[in-house]
């Protein structure tokens, strides 16, 4: 089979849920490669503190001779706002010589497509992390009219939670002044609930892990993911 097109991914640690869904959603001509950075829970560090990591990380990734390279943690790529992405971003490009993307540029170019300015966002963050997540879409143009999140304790609680959870938990939290729901976070099984969410509440809904494989392929022009990811990778 020839490779169309391949991505790079750079990851925390603990994720255990990226690369099954890549490999799962990706078109079967497309590659996808990753690496881990420790940067969440107890090893936690700013975007600024783990510069040198990420050069690092990114400079690896390199080898793979990836079309686009992503700093793919959602919380992470927002934690310094729009600035601080950007110098992700920067860092990722000098080290690698690689088109670069984060999790957060994902997001807001797929709310974008989708026409979504004022949503929900929903997550199984502490309120702490909701709100600098809050603070990035706002700085981006978004305006999160309500969050609710399940304050677990990281990521090993994160991916035990059912999909069929995070679609409870979208119905109780909807709103009808709502343009669409974000579910925030890429080691989650939230991209197993989208479709779903979809038809019961009859409004697009972004996920971290669907956003950045819909982005990178739109940047490397190597076609669409497979069904079952919603109104933005499946049109009406």
């Amino acid at each position: 089979m020839t490779i169309k097109g391949r991505i790079g991914i750079i990851i925390p640690s603990s994720n255990c849920l990226v690369e099954p869904q890549f490999q799962r959603y990706a078109p079967a001509n497309v590659a996808v490669h990753v690496t881990r950075l420790r940067m969440t829970g107890k090893w936690h560090k700013t975007p600024t503190e783990l510069r040198r990591e990420i050069a690092g990380a990114a400079a690896v990734l390199s080898d793979t001779k990836p079309d686009v390279i992503v700093f793919h943690c959602t919380a992470s790529s927002m934690e310094e706002g729009l600035a601080g992405e950007a110098r992700v971003v920067e860092t990722i490009r000098d080290a690698s010589g690689c088109s670069a993307i984060t999790t957060a540029q994902a997001i807001t170019q797929a709310l974008r497509r989708l026409g979504v300015k004022r949503l929900v966002l929903i997550s199984p963050y502490v309120k702490e992390t909701n709100q600098h997540e809050a603070r990035y879409l706002g700085e981006a143009g978004f305006e999160v009219i309500h969050d609710f999140g399940l304050a677990l304790s990281g990521s090993h609680e994160y991916m035990a939670v059912s999909p069929r959870r995070w679609e409870e938990i979208a119905l109780e939290n909807q709103r009808a002044e709502a343009e669409g729901y974000l579910l925030s976070c890429a080691n989650t099984t939230m991209i197993e609930a989208i479709s779903e969410i979809e038809a019961r509440l009859n409004k697009p809904v972004v996920n971290s892990n669907q956003a950045t494989l819909w982005a990178c392929l739109e940047k490397i022009g190597a076609g669409q993911p497979s069904s079952g990811l919603g109104r933005l990778c499946n049109p009406p």
